[in-house]
């Protein structure tokens, strides 16, 4: 069902290198919520492996979705899905799956409280703008699904900034 070759199930993402999958949906897409909740996932520390903008297709859904497959909201779940372009990312850091849900908030956003994604941006459980992974096992799935081994790209670059920066503070003072 889903694609983990390249995927070294030996090596688990954990640690600084734990890596989640966050999807934005086709509404939070529309109501252009990408840059703010970038923002937030920046602010917190995690770093950006991939991204893209993508309309998903049926298979890819049923794919994603496959252990809701049975529930009655399933056939919903895909049209929505399918209403528009989404953009999906994975973020890598220590505990960002977590972290990642608490900032999510709860599915259902009336029980999200404010300062959460879904509490500050949702008011409808079945358009709630955003998929996070749930756990290491579903990251790795999903991450897998949705990108390519050479899609995924290392953060080398902001360890040598920090360098850099650090430098700069001592040759000023």
């Amino acid at each position: 069902l889903y694609n983990t070759d390249g995927l070294d199930t030996n090596k688990r993402w954990t640690g600084v290198n734990e890596r989640t999958l966050v999807a934005v949906k086709p509404d939070g897409v529309q109501r252009r919520l990408v840059g703010e909740i970038m923002r937030r996932f920046e602010n917190r520390g995690f770093k950006l492996v991939a991204l893209k903008l993508v309309q998903a297709s049926e298979d890819l859904l049923r794919k994603h979705y496959w252990d809701l497959r049975s529930k009655p909201f399933f056939r919903g779940l895909m049209s929505y899905m399918s209403e528009g372009p989404m953009v999906v990312m994975v973020w890598e850091g220590l505990d960002v799956i977590k972290t990642a849900r608490n900032m999510l908030g709860e599915n259902n956003p009336a029980d999200s409280l404010p300062g959460t994604i879904r509490g500050d941006f949702c008011v409808e459980v079945g358009r709630n703008v955003i998929h996070g992974s749930d756990s290491v096992e579903s990251a790795e799935k999903e991450i897998s699904l949705w990108f390519g081994q050479n899609e995924l790209h290392s953060c080398v670059y902001s360890f040598l900034a920090i360098r850099l920066e650090c430098r700069a503070i001592k040759a000023c003072n």
